[in-house]
């Protein structure tokens, strides 16, 4: 049976995939999937950048609102959905286009990647979460770091629920996380498209955006979660922006102080995500918005559906 084909959009934060997917779906009968882990939550909708009502409308999108802020979504459930997701794309005759910039979630889906499966050990998750209130996040991902360089390397120095999911993997199992990941056959065709800009450049962008969403609301949007009952300390709550506008909301920050360290983090997370797709990686066609048009893009993903063995 040949492999059906996938269109993966790449690229650091702020970067212009939202819109190059939005343009490039409607000129290809293509229906957009979600690979972002920030996208996944309700009601997080300006500190994400999530798409906006009128955006989701010009095309379908899938795996965006689909978990509240206080559940947790594992990478196997994840990677069962999207590939759940695709197929009904496939079997509707349209091109699935999957964007994003969660590298370990789209290795998971396009890669085959076969997470661990080991069942939750609730009590050791308890202690290990007790360890991390007590002597902080940076204390639990220096552990990893001894115990596994190489996940603690994939794994965002502020996503502690990840950071406890490897460590508890580790101690369960006696074996490194990251050497437990299997690695599968794809079951896709892919044609990758990746997006770039001058370092400089994609930072102005950035603050750009971090200004904006403060315009937007952002700060009103956390507090909203806030009174719903979310607790500040939910894993979903530490994402870049959400930390911040708590602790301007706690009094611990003014506004402008939370938008200076949300510029700081997002800039390390922006390197963090050009170690996952690299410019010299040969599979990867890379574009700068500002100069291709959309019809060059289109273009290169047409020719290349045309060489695909299908």
């Amino acid at each position: 049976m040949n492999k059906p084909p996938i269109v993966l959009i790449v690229g650091p934060t702020a970067v212009g995939k939202t819109e190059l997917a939005l343009r490039l779906a409607e000129k290809m009968d293509g229906e957009i999937v979600s690979v972002d882990s920030r996208l996944f939550y309700r009601g997080m909708d300006i500190g994400t950048a999530k798409p906006s009502k009128q955006e989701m409308e010009r095309v379908p999108h899938h795996l965006i609102d689909i978990v509240n802020p206080d559940e947790t979504l594992s990478l196997a459930a994840f990677q069962q959905m999207a590939r759940e997701v695709i197929a009904e794309i496939h079997q509707r005759g349209h091109l699935p286009l999957l964007v994003g910039g969660t590298g370990q979630y789209i290795r998971a889906v396009t890669q085959g990647w076969a997470p661990p499966e080991v069942k939750p050990n609730e009590k050791l998750r308890a202690v290990l979460e007790k360890l991390q209130i007590e002597y902080g996040k940076e204390w639990l991902h220096d552990k990893l770091k001894i115990l596994d360089p190489s996940a603690a390397q994939a794994i965002d120095l502020r996503n502690v629920r990840r950071t406890i999911r490897a460590l508890e993997v580790i101690f369960t199992t006696g074996k490194r996380f990251s050497e437990q990941r299997g690695q599968g056959d794809s079951r896709y065709q892919l044609i990758t498209i990746g997006l770039t800009r001058p370092r400089e450049e994609l930072y102005q962008r950035v603050d750009e955006r971090i200004e904006k969403m403060f315009a937007g609301g952002l700060l009103d949007e956390v507090k909203g979660l806030l009174a719903s009952g979310y607790s500040p300390t939910l894993p979903s709550m530490s994402a870049i922006g959400y930390r911040e506008c708590i602790s301007v909301v706690n009094g611990q920050m003014t506004v402008e102080q939370a938008k200076v360290e949300m510029r700081r983090i997002t800039r390390v997370f922006v390197r963090r995500q050009a170690n996952w797709f690299k410019e010299s990686d040969p599979l990867i066609q890379w574009f700068n918005p500002d100069q291709v048009g959309i019809e060059d893009v289109e273009g290169f993903v047409r020719n290349s559906l045309k060489n695909l063995v299908l």
